[in-house]
Protein backbone atom coordinates (compact mmCIF):
# COMPACT_ATOMS: atom_id res chain seq x y z
CA UNK A 1 0.00 0.00 0.00
CA UNK A 2 1.45 3.41 -0.89
CA UNK A 3 0.98 6.13 1.42
CA UNK A 4 0.93 9.47 0.75
CA UNK A 5 2.90 11.81 2.62
CA UNK A 6 1.34 14.66 4.39
CA UNK A 7 1.89 18.11 2.56
CA UNK A 8 4.32 20.27 3.85
CA UNK A 9 2.79 23.32 6.47
CA UNK A 10 3.21 26.30 4.55
CA UNK A 11 1.36 28.46 7.43
CA UNK A 12 3.69 31.10 8.58
CA UNK A 13 4.00 32.01 11.86
CA UNK A 14 1.21 34.48 13.44
CA UNK A 15 2.93 37.48 14.19
CA UNK A 16 2.87 39.22 16.93
CA UNK A 17 3.63 42.97 18.58
CA UNK A 18 6.84 42.64 21.13
CA UNK A 19 6.13 45.67 22.93
CA UNK A 20 8.28 46.28 26.14
CA UNK A 21 6.54 48.62 28.94
CA UNK A 22 9.82 50.26 30.50
CA UNK A 23 8.58 52.86 33.51
CA UNK A 24 9.69 53.39 37.23
CA UNK A 25 10.68 56.22 39.54
CA UNK A 26 12.00 59.76 37.92
CA UNK A 27 15.92 59.02 37.86
CA UNK A 28 15.75 55.64 38.02
CA UNK A 29 17.31 55.22 34.21
CA UNK A 30 14.23 55.04 32.33
CA UNK A 31 15.91 57.40 29.48
CA UNK A 32 19.15 55.35 29.11
CA UNK A 33 17.21 52.22 29.37
CA UNK A 34 14.98 53.48 25.90
CA UNK A 35 18.33 54.33 24.47
CA UNK A 36 19.62 51.35 24.87
CA UNK A 37 16.68 49.42 23.99
CA UNK A 38 16.76 51.89 20.71
CA UNK A 39 20.28 50.68 20.00
CA UNK A 40 19.12 47.50 20.20
CA UNK A 41 16.62 47.66 17.38
CA UNK A 42 13.22 49.06 19.06
CA UNK A 43 11.36 51.43 17.95
CA UNK A 44 11.08 54.04 21.13
CA UNK A 45 8.39 56.06 21.92
CA UNK A 46 8.31 58.13 25.43
CA UNK A 47 5.67 59.06 27.52
CA UNK A 48 3.01 58.13 25.11
CA UNK A 49 -0.46 58.89 26.68
CA UNK A 50 -2.20 55.67 28.21
CA UNK A 51 -4.98 55.73 26.23
CA UNK A 52 -2.90 55.55 22.93
CA UNK A 53 -1.51 52.68 23.54
CA UNK A 54 -4.77 49.77 22.38
CA UNK A 55 -4.78 51.96 19.28
CA UNK A 56 -1.06 52.31 18.60
CA UNK A 57 -1.29 48.15 18.98
CA UNK A 58 -4.24 47.82 17.11
CA UNK A 59 -2.97 46.74 13.57
CA UNK A 60 -0.45 44.04 11.91
CA UNK A 61 2.74 44.16 13.58
CA UNK A 62 5.68 45.74 11.22
CA UNK A 63 8.52 43.58 12.68
CA UNK A 64 10.06 46.16 14.62
CA UNK A 65 9.77 45.44 18.54
CA UNK A 66 8.37 48.67 20.50
CA UNK A 67 9.60 50.16 23.70
CA UNK A 68 7.23 52.53 25.13
CA UNK A 69 8.27 54.38 28.62
CA UNK A 70 5.82 55.46 30.76
CA UNK A 71 6.47 58.33 33.31
CA UNK A 72 3.89 59.55 36.04
CA UNK A 73 4.02 63.06 34.52
CA UNK A 74 2.39 61.71 31.40
CA UNK A 75 -1.32 63.89 31.75
CA UNK A 76 -3.65 61.05 32.09
CA UNK A 77 -1.34 58.74 34.64
CA UNK A 78 -3.16 56.95 37.31
CA UNK A 79 -1.72 53.61 38.74
CA UNK A 80 -5.39 52.67 37.79
CA UNK A 81 -5.27 53.48 34.54
CA UNK A 82 -1.55 51.60 34.10
CA UNK A 83 -2.73 48.13 35.51
CA UNK A 84 -5.52 48.31 33.09
CA UNK A 85 -3.41 48.87 29.94
CA UNK A 86 -0.65 45.89 31.34
CA UNK A 87 -3.67 43.47 32.03
CA UNK A 88 -5.22 44.87 28.47
CA UNK A 89 -1.91 44.33 26.44
CA UNK A 90 -1.25 40.86 28.01
CA UNK A 91 -4.43 39.50 27.10
CA UNK A 92 -4.24 40.27 23.47
CA UNK A 93 -3.18 37.25 21.78
CA UNK A 94 -1.37 39.10 18.74
CA UNK A 95 1.00 41.21 21.63
CA UNK A 96 3.78 40.15 23.57
CA UNK A 97 4.53 42.59 26.44
CA UNK A 98 7.49 42.76 28.85
CA UNK A 99 6.83 45.04 31.72
CA UNK A 100 10.81 46.59 32.66
CA UNK A 101 10.79 48.73 36.26
CA UNK A 102 13.48 50.30 37.18
CA UNK A 103 13.96 51.34 40.83
CA UNK A 104 16.63 52.66 43.41
CA UNK A 105 17.35 53.50 46.39
CA UNK A 106 15.81 56.72 47.90
CA UNK A 107 18.88 58.54 48.95
CA UNK A 108 20.67 57.46 45.37
CA UNK A 109 17.34 59.27 43.72
CA UNK A 110 18.12 62.53 45.72
CA UNK A 111 21.54 62.46 44.98
CA UNK A 112 20.81 62.67 41.66
CA UNK A 113 18.46 65.65 41.67
CA UNK A 114 21.18 67.39 43.89
CA UNK A 115 23.44 66.71 40.86
CA UNK A 116 21.49 68.16 38.46
CA UNK A 117 19.51 70.53 40.16
CA UNK A 118 16.09 69.57 38.90
CA UNK A 119 12.92 69.86 40.73
CA UNK A 120 10.94 66.76 41.34
CA UNK A 121 7.56 66.24 38.51
CA UNK A 122 5.67 65.18 41.67
CA UNK A 123 6.71 68.01 43.84
CA UNK A 124 7.31 71.46 42.19
CA UNK A 125 7.62 73.60 44.52
CA UNK A 126 8.64 71.07 47.19
CA UNK A 127 12.31 69.57 47.94
CA UNK A 128 12.81 66.34 46.06
CA UNK A 129 12.23 64.00 49.09
CA UNK A 130 8.74 64.49 48.85
CA UNK A 131 8.44 63.98 45.60
CA UNK A 132 10.21 60.89 45.40
CA UNK A 133 8.22 59.53 48.52
CA UNK A 134 5.20 60.46 46.46
CA UNK A 135 6.19 58.83 43.42
CA UNK A 136 7.46 55.42 44.97
CA UNK A 137 4.17 55.29 47.00
CA UNK A 138 2.33 56.01 43.76
CA UNK A 139 4.27 52.76 41.53
CA UNK A 140 4.81 50.52 44.17
CA UNK A 141 1.27 48.59 42.77
CA UNK A 142 3.56 48.83 39.36
CA UNK A 143 6.91 47.26 40.98
CA UNK A 144 4.87 43.94 42.02
CA UNK A 145 3.76 43.26 38.11
CA UNK A 146 7.24 43.75 36.65
CA UNK A 147 8.57 40.95 34.27
CA UNK A 148 12.00 42.87 35.12
CA UNK A 149 13.40 44.16 38.10
CA UNK A 150 16.45 46.40 37.84
CA UNK A 151 17.82 48.35 40.59
CA UNK A 152 20.11 51.02 39.15
CA UNK A 153 20.84 52.00 42.24
CA UNK A 154 25.46 51.19 41.98
CA UNK A 155 24.47 51.31 37.93
CA UNK A 156 26.65 53.76 35.73
CA UNK A 157 24.81 54.53 32.22
CA UNK A 158 27.18 52.03 31.00
CA UNK A 159 25.88 49.61 33.61
CA UNK A 160 22.52 50.08 33.07
CA UNK A 161 23.27 49.60 29.28
CA UNK A 162 24.67 46.11 29.25
CA UNK A 163 21.63 44.78 31.46
CA UNK A 164 19.31 45.91 29.06
CA UNK A 165 21.45 44.48 26.54
CA UNK A 166 21.85 40.83 28.76
CA UNK A 167 17.65 41.41 28.76
CA UNK A 168 16.61 41.99 25.03
CA UNK A 169 20.05 41.68 23.29
CA UNK A 170 19.68 38.99 20.04
CA UNK A 171 19.86 35.63 21.84
CA UNK A 172 22.41 34.37 19.12
CA UNK A 173 25.22 37.05 20.21
CA UNK A 174 28.02 34.84 19.95
CA UNK A 175 30.30 37.42 22.73
CA UNK A 176 29.91 37.61 26.06
CA UNK A 177 30.16 40.69 27.61
CA UNK A 178 32.11 40.96 31.10
CA UNK A 179 32.27 43.84 33.61
CA UNK A 180 35.38 44.07 36.06
CA UNK A 181 34.11 46.23 39.39
CA UNK A 182 36.35 46.86 42.24
CA UNK A 183 34.35 48.48 45.58
CA UNK A 184 35.42 49.46 48.97
CA UNK A 185 33.37 47.26 51.75
CA UNK A 186 32.73 50.06 54.12
CA UNK A 187 29.87 51.01 50.88
CA UNK A 188 28.92 47.10 50.17
CA UNK A 189 29.36 44.45 47.67
CA UNK A 190 27.96 45.81 44.18
CA UNK A 191 24.16 44.65 43.31
CA UNK A 192 24.30 42.01 40.79
CA UNK A 193 27.71 40.79 41.14
CA UNK A 194 28.12 37.25 39.92
CA UNK A 195 31.67 36.92 41.37
CA UNK A 196 33.18 38.77 44.18
CA UNK A 197 36.88 38.26 45.35
CA UNK A 198 38.28 39.83 48.52
CA UNK A 199 41.36 41.48 48.55
CA UNK A 200 41.54 42.49 51.86
CA UNK A 201 44.39 40.03 52.72
CA UNK A 202 46.91 41.83 50.62
CA UNK A 203 49.11 44.27 51.57
CA UNK A 204 47.77 47.55 52.03
CA UNK A 205 49.19 50.86 50.38
CA UNK A 206 47.10 53.12 52.42
CA UNK A 207 50.09 52.68 55.04
CA UNK A 208 52.43 53.67 53.18
CA UNK A 209 52.62 57.61 53.32
CA UNK A 210 54.05 58.05 49.81
CA UNK A 211 51.13 55.91 48.26
CA UNK A 212 48.31 57.07 50.65
CA UNK A 213 46.81 59.68 48.10
CA UNK A 214 47.63 57.56 45.01
CA UNK A 215 45.53 54.90 44.13
CA UNK A 216 45.67 51.38 42.09
CA UNK A 217 46.14 52.41 38.76
CA UNK A 218 49.60 53.57 39.33
CA UNK A 219 52.47 51.79 38.52
CA UNK A 220 54.09 52.43 42.35
CA UNK A 221 50.56 51.20 43.87
CA UNK A 222 50.65 48.61 41.62
CA UNK A 223 53.92 47.28 41.98
CA UNK A 224 53.52 47.71 45.58
CA UNK A 225 50.27 45.49 45.59
CA UNK A 226 52.16 43.13 43.57
CA UNK A 227 54.97 42.65 45.94
CA UNK A 228 53.11 40.71 48.55
CA UNK A 229 54.20 37.48 48.50
CA UNK A 230 50.78 36.03 47.80
CA UNK A 231 49.50 38.14 45.29
CA UNK A 232 51.03 36.15 42.08
CA UNK A 233 49.08 32.78 43.60
CA UNK A 234 46.06 34.59 43.86
CA UNK A 235 46.11 35.89 41.12
CA UNK A 236 46.44 33.32 39.01
CA UNK A 237 44.09 31.04 40.53
CA UNK A 238 41.70 34.09 39.81
CA UNK A 239 42.43 34.38 36.41
CA UNK A 240 42.63 30.64 35.65
CA UNK A 241 39.32 30.12 37.36
CA UNK A 242 37.60 33.26 35.40
CA UNK A 243 39.48 31.81 31.98
CA UNK A 244 37.48 28.26 32.55
CA UNK A 245 34.21 29.66 33.24
CA UNK A 246 34.18 32.31 30.60
CA UNK A 247 33.49 29.98 27.79
CA UNK A 248 30.63 28.13 29.99
CA UNK A 249 28.89 30.89 30.63
CA UNK A 250 29.27 31.49 27.15
CA UNK A 251 28.02 28.16 25.77
CA UNK A 252 24.91 28.08 28.35
CA UNK A 253 23.79 31.63 26.71
CA UNK A 254 24.91 34.06 29.52
CA UNK A 255 25.44 36.82 27.46
CA UNK A 256 27.14 39.55 30.56
CA UNK A 257 28.71 38.30 33.69
CA UNK A 258 30.44 41.24 36.59
CA UNK A 259 33.28 40.50 38.38
CA UNK A 260 33.61 42.33 41.59
CA UNK A 261 36.77 42.91 43.69
CA UNK A 262 37.00 44.34 47.41
CA UNK A 263 39.00 46.02 49.86
CA UNK A 264 38.99 48.38 52.48
CA UNK A 265 38.85 51.60 50.99
CA UNK A 266 37.85 50.55 47.55
CA UNK A 267 41.37 52.54 46.34
CA UNK A 268 44.55 50.59 46.11
CA UNK A 269 44.29 46.57 45.92
CA UNK A 270 40.61 46.12 44.43
CA UNK A 271 41.69 48.46 41.81
CA UNK A 272 44.93 46.95 41.10
CA UNK A 273 43.65 43.55 40.87
CA UNK A 274 40.80 44.41 38.61
CA UNK A 275 42.96 46.48 36.39
CA UNK A 276 45.10 43.49 35.79
CA UNK A 277 42.50 41.19 35.20
CA UNK A 278 41.07 43.66 32.78
CA UNK A 279 44.26 43.95 30.74
CA UNK A 280 44.33 39.77 30.60
CA UNK A 281 40.89 39.35 29.49
CA UNK A 282 41.06 42.35 26.76
CA UNK A 283 44.25 40.30 25.67
CA UNK A 284 42.75 36.96 25.28
CA UNK A 285 40.14 38.49 23.11
CA UNK A 286 37.20 38.97 25.72
CA UNK A 287 35.08 42.10 25.51
CA UNK A 288 35.35 43.64 28.63
CA UNK A 289 34.96 46.70 30.78
CA UNK A 290 35.43 47.97 33.93
CA UNK A 291 34.24 50.43 36.83
CA UNK A 292 35.79 51.89 40.03
CA UNK A 293 32.93 52.58 41.78
CA UNK A 294 35.36 54.32 44.81
CA UNK A 295 37.33 56.39 42.56
CA UNK A 296 33.96 57.82 40.34
CA UNK A 297 32.84 59.03 43.79
CA UNK A 298 36.05 61.10 44.16
CA UNK A 299 36.44 62.18 40.43
CA UNK A 300 35.57 65.88 40.26
CA UNK A 301 32.77 66.72 38.39
CA UNK A 302 32.96 69.53 35.35
CA UNK A 303 31.46 72.61 38.01
CA UNK A 304 34.40 71.34 40.54
CA UNK A 305 31.76 69.75 42.67
CA UNK A 306 32.84 65.93 43.66
CA UNK A 307 30.57 63.33 41.99
CA UNK A 308 30.42 60.04 41.17
CA UNK A 309 28.48 58.68 37.79
CA UNK A 310 24.39 57.68 38.01
CA UNK A 311 22.16 56.17 35.84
Amino acid sequence: MRVTPPAPDTTEPAQVHRVVLVTGPSGAGRSTALKALEDLGYETIDNLPLRLIPRLLDGPPHGQPLALGVDTRNRDFSTALLEERIAQTRAMPAVEVELVYLDSAADVLLRRYSETRRRHPMAPAESPVEGIARERDLLTPIRALADVLIDTSDMTPHDLRAEIDRWFGAPDSPRLAVSVHSFSYKRGVPRGADMVFDCRFLNNPYWQADLRELNGQDARVADYVAGDPRFAVFFDKVLSLTEFLLPAYRDEGKSHLSIAFGCTGGQHRSVTVAEKLVQALAAAGWRVSKRHRELERKAPAPDGSLTGKTA
